[in-house]
């Protein structure tokens, strides 16, 4: 005696060996024993064989014409025996029976199941739309096939190349243009990116990366709505000071200067001056709603995309020649021992007498000049700007670092350089608002903490600092930076609670002299005018209250879009780079062992992979010998050729910095997933 019965939503054979009231034993073929509930069972029969009673009843079941067997159905509940007897004859056989059973079983778009081996006619409409929904699907199936093909043959259909950022990094895996290039990929045993590649659906490395963090970014385009900037009404006094600014000759959002008065006496006052788009933008404003939405400059070699309109930025940008709205940190030193006597923030117009440009400065504004005791004037200086100050925020600089780095329990070193990227034009690529990708680099060399830089730098963390302390002690919220410590593994985190930045040496530290370019500095300026107007009672006054949600929602916003901005800017200076390396066919550099199988480049920006440094250690020099270049990975590997260092030679120091730990760029991480379905069934129905 054998039995026929479902187990789990699949039909079942076994030889009988034992049965109750309520149940059964059965041997399946593969000698597998089961108890089965009479619920479940189906069928019992002697003969045929199990094996041979479902091939039997397989082939009745192909033979069955659906549109046919639901005409003939009872339009009340049946069963798979009445089918059968219905649709073969009164005298159905065994095989026929369970035929019908296979056939009712996989057919749910005619047939709905009622119970065991029960079912009931679905609705006509319903068979229609049903129908309706599989020839849609079988035709998608035909053009995802096709797609499929164009690929495999090293051609790009249309619908995939405009998809193709979606496809990669935001797919719709229910998508047809997806499972095209899943399809093709398995077929031709390629990965994804190289078979789009192959297939021409890239057509220029630079504009694939440019276009993918559009998509990603700015999906709406990076253009700006009409808007006009609206003015100071303030009545602010005019500061008796000269400022002038320190940056590089591309910048337009001039942030800050600096003003030095009272050289010769015992007190020198030293003016950090920020612009103050805060007393003109309002929260909740349009140009607000811009600022927030973007929260950052975005910056890469050759091009940017600013935080705010180039017409407000122009508005509050530190100009040379005007009188400029400002919010200023007025920090008065000893001259002699340079001890802080007090600090006070004043809200002023303050004189732009100079925008200074150290790209242009730098060679002439040396250590030597700045410590002599005279400094001779300069050709190209402006007038304006008297050596005697420099040389004074200088020494302080210099002092104010020495201070934190007491604090912050061991010196600060600058051992690698700052690399400097300038494309350049010619008559075959044009420079424009945004290079091709096809420009020559060049790139530069700029040493870390030069003399300048060590000026601006000091200036702004003695800014940031006052400020984000000012801002604890009137009760008033901020957007602070900390850092627990410097053991390996605290990171600077960002949060609204004044706590200590292990990594800088000061006791707080808020973003607050960059609020044309970074949107926490905006919101830090709006509490710190807040502060100068009402003092202790600013907390009343100021737009952001302590806890307040909005706080900690442009916290979050704001960190994952500066990730996201950095990570893009230190890619394209990565493309840049290996185009660097292309254009002057380079095929060899030296280079420094970070960790086994990584090394950084001695003279360009470039951290790559290499075979060969097995056994080395950190810091020793090799030279290496360059594979291939990918420009659409970014990415290019070595081998070590040669090591450099004389026997017995000691590593260098460079190897023991902690961010040493960069991974070298390999291939782009994409979402396309080849171990998942990939056919036309598995998108739902309309």
């Amino acid at each position: 005696m054998y039995a026929l019965f479902e187990e789990a939503g699949k039909f079942l054979t076994g030889r009988v060996l034992s049965e109750a009231e309520a149940s059964l034993q059965a041997e399946l073929d593969s000698g597998k024993r089961v108890k089965v509930k009479a619920a479940n069972l189906l069928l019992k029969f002697d003969k045929p064989a199990p094996q041979a009673l479902m091939a039997e009843a397989r082939a009745q079941a192909d033979a069955i014409e659906l549109d046919l067997a639901w005409e003939f159905a009872s339009d009340d509940e049946f069963g798979f025996a009445d089918l059968a007897r219905v649709y073969f004859s009164d005298d159905a056989t065994l095989a026929q029976q369970v035929g019908a059973l296979l056939r009712l079983q996989e057919a749910p778009h005619y047939f709905r199941r009622a119970g065991r081996g029960r079912f009931r006619k679905a609705p006509a409409e319903q068979v229609q739309q049903a129908l309706a929904a599989i020839e849609k699907k079988r035709l998608l199936q035909l053009q995802i096939d096709q797609w499929a093909l164009e690929l495999a043959e090293g051609r790009c259909p249309a619908p995939i190349r405009d998809q193709l950022y979606r496809i990669l990094f935001k797919p719709d895996k229910n998508g047809a243009e997806y499972k095209a290039v899943v399809e093709a990929a398995r077929a031709t045993h390629t990965a994804p990116l190289a078979l789009l590649q192959r297939a021409g659906a890239i057509d220029s490395p630079y504009q694939f990366h440019w276009r993918r963090f559009l998509f990603e970014h700015f999906p709406k385009g990076t253009g700006f709505a009409a808007l006009q900037a609206p003015a100071i009404t303030d009545e602010l006094p005019v500061a008796a000071v000269r400022a002038y600014s320190i940056d590089d000759s591309m910048t337009t959002e001039i942030d800050d200067a600096l003003s030095v008065q009272g050289l010769g006496t015992d007190e020198v006052t030293v003016g950090v001056h920020i612009a103050a788009p805060g007393l003109a933008i309002v929260p909740g404003s349009a140009i607000d709603q811009v600022a927030r939405t973007r929260l950052s400059t975005v910056y890469m070699p050759g091009h940017k995309l600013t935080m705010l309109p180039d017409e407000v930025v122009q508005a509050y940008t530190l100009q040379e020649g005007r009188d400029c709205p400002a919010v200023s940190l007025y920090a008065r030193f000893d001259a002699q021992s340079l001890e802080l006597r007090g600090a006070e923030t004043r809200l002023e117009r303050v004189p732009i007498a100079a925008n200074l440009r150290h790209d242009k400065l730098d060679t002439a504004i040396t250590e030597a000049w700045l410590l002599d005791a005279e400094p001779a004037p300069l050709p190209g200086l402006p007038e304006a700007v008297r050596p005697a100050e420099l040389a004074f925020l200088y020494r302080l600089a210099r002092d104010l670092k020495a201070r934190r780095e007491v604090v912050r329990g061991k010196p600060e070193t600058f051992t690698r350089p700052d690399y400097t990227f300038r494309l350049v034009d010619s008559p075959e690529t044009p420079l424009g608002d945004e290079p091709a990708g096809r420009e020559r680099v060049e790139i530069g060399v700029r040493q870390r903490g030069a003399p300048l830089d060590l000026i601006v730098a000091e200036a702004m963390i003695l800014a940031n600092s006052h400020w984000g302390q000012w801002l604890s002690a009137c009760g008033v919220p901020g957007i602070y930076r900390s850092q627990a410590s410097l053991a390996p593994g605290i990171k600077v985190r960002m949060g609204t609670k004044a706590l200590p930045h292990a990594g800088i040496g000061v006791p707080a530290y808020a973003w607050s002299t960059s609020p044309l370019r970074r949107y926490v500095d905006l919101v830090n300026q709006w509490q710190i005018i807040a502060c100068a107007r009402h003092g202790r009672t600013a907390a009343l006054a100021a737009p952001f209250k302590p806890k307040d949600a909005a706080l900690f929602s442009v916290i979050s916003a704001f960190d994952a879009a500066y990730t996201a901005y950095n990570g893009f800017q230190a890619g394209m200076e990565r493309f840049w780079t290996l185009m660097y390396l292309q254009q002057n066919g380079i095929a060899e550099l030296d280079a420094q062992v970070i960790k086994e199988g990584l090394v950084r480049a001695d003279s360009l920006p470039l951290v790559l992979s290499v075979l060969g440094a097995q056994g080395l250690p950190r810091g020793a020099h090799v030279r290496v010998k360059l594979g291939a270049i990918d420009l659409v990975a970014l990415d290019v590997a070595g081998t070590v050729t040669e090591q450099l260092d004389p026997p017995g030679a000691a590593p260098a120091d460079e190897a023991a910095e902690a961010d040493d730990e960069e991974a070298a760029a390999g291939p782009i991480a994409i979402a396309v997933d080849l171990a998942a379905p990939a056919t036309a069934e598995d998108a739902p129905g309309p």
